[in-house]
């Protein structure tokens, strides 16, 4: 049997320290280290969020002393300030850490995943790179949608679960029933929950053994031909596109062809290396390891979160399991405020576009705001996102339109047509039926707000499928619902509703026959296509009314009548009129014959009804936001 040795440095002096337990000094300078896969350990942090999972991540990496107080600050692996003011990981990272234990150097790879139900299958795929991770629940909020969702991603990778309760510290802290319903979800033993505090640093050092004794080493064979996972990309604008990967079998060397397994796209590795705080460039990058490699890849549709990276001369037989394309769930059009600005606006987009693969846009033409872009985003966070990144980092002003998702509509031709925008959906008369897209909805709350949630969930037109008691005070709702009907302001009623006590998260189930209609804004009979809205039909009156009826309120008052209607079709269902201005012509008569008055007011009345011919309506920015905040 071969023995293994392991460099060890105690008091400025070199040891080796055997497989068998037998340490001695160093006979020979020449002697090198000997790193083995034993020794590495590849793991994530799961958490609802806002249960302190940067935190947390921000004390292991001060604790193991993988950053220095200078280089120190909160949320230390989220880059972005977004990041930072919403308290929510965007971008996936990852980052080396070096620590002793048992008188062992070990190398744990922390991969950091997004915490929101918008960036699921970026999350499923840093966890297909790990084989364990840490399930983190706040002490005072206890288990939530999201904890409960990143853990059955985490139990079908396979991965070790090592449970441990966060901000202990706290006076809210409930740790007895924390603990029970730990138990209860995953079903482990109580000893083998942790207690912490990211903030304080309390229980860091026994979370840190707890990753090395019971997370398993990873697993592969360096002989054979390079497998590794894209877990994420990055966009350097001197170096093109940053690809981070976990491999799985075989290395990867500076210089080699390396090929994209699903795409077969085939590109020179300039550069490979190790993820610490910043990038560390090595010659060789080995089976277990987590790592980058630096290609000169400029379009980030080249790269894909969840391909197979591999050997162009010696590829692997099969690609990774789990690799999809991502689709987008929601669809909204962004549109400069001044119209000259749209050759920037598009410049802006493609670069956000190098940043965020996720994100899809193409040209799309209004009549009531010009030329703009048609996005396919997530989800309404990613949409939230990807606005307020145009406003900071690119300084545009822009006008986001009604976000829809997208439906399936078949035609009397037996055509099969999907509508991203209200301008795609084909004429009434061709259509057989329409399918839009169902989500399982769950919903963890407490058992006060039962009534809310199901008079919430029922008006949106969702079906009651599942109700079951997590523990006495902890309830789970699954409603199966519509996409289209949580698209506007769903979260928000929810968290209202329940005064904050509930946690929500979804997944698509796929399309389903609805009755959908097209409903039309017109001002002054002038179709205003930027506001038109596919709905369906059972709730068309009621947005309409309320949709004109803000549009009243926003919209300038001018020298002629307007008429604001909102119409399915010839079919108008909702009306609103907003009175012309009147300039008193009378006021220089000051005396005299009534039909001098007359005659001033019949010239007025025949002034204001060609200026109705002619004239225009501005529509403000404000009503477009409107449509995203109509109140029941």
């Amino acid at each position: 049997m071969t023995l293994k040795y392991f460099l060890l440095i105690r008091n400025n002096q070199d040891f080796f320290y055997s497989a068998y337990g037998t340490t001695f000094a160093r006979p020979h300078k020449w002697l090198c280290f000997y790193n083995t896969m034993k020794n590495i350990r590849n793991f994530c942090i799961i958490a609802h969020i806002d249960h302190g999972k940067s935190t947390l991540a921000d004390r292991l990496l001060e604790y193991t002393k993988t950053i220095t107080e200078r280089q120190m600050m909160n949320q230390v692996l989220d880059d972005m300030d977004l990041e930072r003011e919403k308290g929510i990981t965007i971008k996936s990272h990852a980052i080396q850490i070096n620590y002793p234990y048992k008188g062992v150097e070990y190398t744990l790879n922390l991969i950091d995943t997004p915490g929101h139900v918008d960036f699921s299958y970026e999350v499923s795929r840093a966890l297909a790179a790990c084989e364990g991770a840490l399930l983190l629940v706040d002490a005072s909020q206890g288990i939530q949608a999201q904890t409960i969702s990143n853990l059955y991603l985490a139990i079908g990778n396979d991965l070790e679960i090592i449970p441990v309760i966060n901000k202990i510290d706290m006076e809210g802290a409930m740790i007895p029933e924390v603990k029970d319903q730990i138990l209860e979800l995953i079903g482990c033993k109580e000893d083998e929950i942790l207690l912490a505090s990211g903030k304080s640093g309390i229980g860091i050092e026994e979370i840190l053994a707890a990753i090395i004794e019971r997370i398993p080493a990873p697993k592969g064979n360096m002989s054979e031909p390079l497998q590794a996972l894209i877990f994420d990309s990055v966009f350097n604008s001197f170096r093109g596109i940053i690809i981070y990967y976990r491999i799985f079998n075989g290395s990867i060397k500076k210089g080699d062809k390396v090929q994209f397994f699903n795409t077969g796209q085939e590109y020179f590795a300039d550069e490979v290396g190790i993820l610490k705080i910043g990038m560390e460039a090595k010659s060789e990058v080995k089976t277990g390891d987590v790592g980058y490699i630096i290609t000169g890849i400029k379009n980030a549709k080249e790269v894909k979160v969840g391909d197979t990276l591999t050997l162009a001369n010696n590829p692997c037989k099969t690609g990774i399991n789990g690799f999809e394309e991502v689709k987008p769930m929601v669809f909204a059009g962004i549109f400069p405020v001044v119209t000259d600005d749209f050759e920037e606006l598009r410049d802006c987009m493609e670069k956000l576009q190098l940043n965020d693969a996720s994100l899809t846009f193409e040209l799309e033409t209004s009549q009531a705001l010009g030329f703009g872009f048609r996005c396919g985003f997530l989800g309404l966070l990613h949409m939230e996102i990807i606005q307020e990144r145009l406003e900071r980092e690119f300084n545009q002003s822009v006008i986001t339109t009604v976000p829809n998702v997208s439906f399936i509509a078949h035609t009397t031709k037996k055509e099969i047509i999907q509508v991203n925008n209200p301008s795609e959906m084909p004429d009434p008369s061709r259509i057989d039926r329409i399918e839009e897209p169902y989500i399982r909805a769950q919903i963890i709350t407490k058992p006060d707000y039962i009534g809310n949630i199901m008079t919430l969930c029922i008006g949106k037109r969702g079906m009651l499928h599942h109700q079951s008691y997590l523990t006495p005070t902890r309830v789970e709702l699954i409603f199966e619902m519509p996409l289209t009907e949580i698209v506007f302001d769903f979260y928000d009623k929810l968290k209202s509703q329940t005064r904050g006590y509930a946690s929500f998260d979804y997944t698509p189930i796929g399309n389903r026959d609805s009755d959908i209609v097209k409903m039309e804004i017109l001002l002054n009979g002038e179709n205003v296509d930027a506001l038109s809205a596919l709905i369906h039909r059972s709730r068309a009156q009621d947005f309409g009314r309320r949709l004109c009826e803000k549009l009243k309120e926003l919209l300038p008052r001018q020298q002629f009548m307007i008429a604001i209607q909102a119409a399915i079709g010839a079919k108008v269902i909702a009306r609103e009129t907003i009175s012309a201005m009147r300039k008193d012509v009378t006021a220089k008569c000051y005396g005299g014959d009534i039909s001098r008055k007359r005659k001033l007011l019949e010239k007025q009345k025949e002034g204001k009804k060609r200026m109705r011919q002619i004239g225009n309506v501005e529509v403000p920015q404000e009503a477009f936001l409107a449509v995203l905040k109509l109140d029941d």
